[in-house]
């Protein structure tokens, strides 16, 4: 216990707060996003996440967008770990060449209609691996992309926001 307490003493606060506006812009968006999905799906976008070879910056964007601060899922955002139950495909990171196959059978296993999201430079064209001899190429030459997430790495309000865009079409 003692131990924890001089941790804590020496590290100090780690933690940040929200600002309000912050705090308000998501809670709209959010309500705003789960009225979306309620009337495209009648219940909770399900969605798959493949890292097909990034270096693990989106994904931490991702998760970020799970945590306490945003929550996608209290707004109707469910991520699945089969893709026969999910709606959409997210994508990150340029598609390597050991991916690939599991790339396209992840994709053929989703049941129709189904759409594709890549998140970040990379999965949008190769990023900073573009010229790669590992990388079979970018998402859009491979699978059929209906959204893109810009960013190198997008942030959560980002995601959230290309998320409402994205339903409002």
């Amino acid at each position: 216990m003692l131990n924890i307490l001089k941790s804590r003493l020496i590290k100090g606060v780690v933690t940040r707060t929200i600002e309000p506006a912050q705090a308000q812009e998501i809670a709209a968006l959010g309500a705003e996003l789960e009225s979306l999905i309620h009337k495209r799906f009648r219940r909770s976008l399900a969605i798959r996440e493949v890292d097909t070879g990034s270096c693990g910056a989106c994904e931490s964007e991702i998760i970020a967008a799970n945590n306490p601060i945003y929550d996608l899922q209290r707004f109707g955002i469910q991520f699945v770990a089969s893709p026969r139950h999910a709606d959409a495909l997210l994508v990150t990171g340029p598609v390597s060449r050991n991916m690939l196959t599991a790339l396209k059978s992840t994709y053929d296993a989703m049941p129709a209609p189904k759409f594709v999201i890549t998140c970040g430079d990379c999965a949008l064209d190769g990023g900073v691996f573009k010229d790669s001899y590992y990388v079979a190429g970018a998402v859009k030459a491979i699978l059929p992309v209906t959204l893109h997430i810009p960013g190198c790495p997008p942030s959560p309000l980002s995601i959230l926001r290309a998320l409402v865009a994205f339903l409002k079409r």
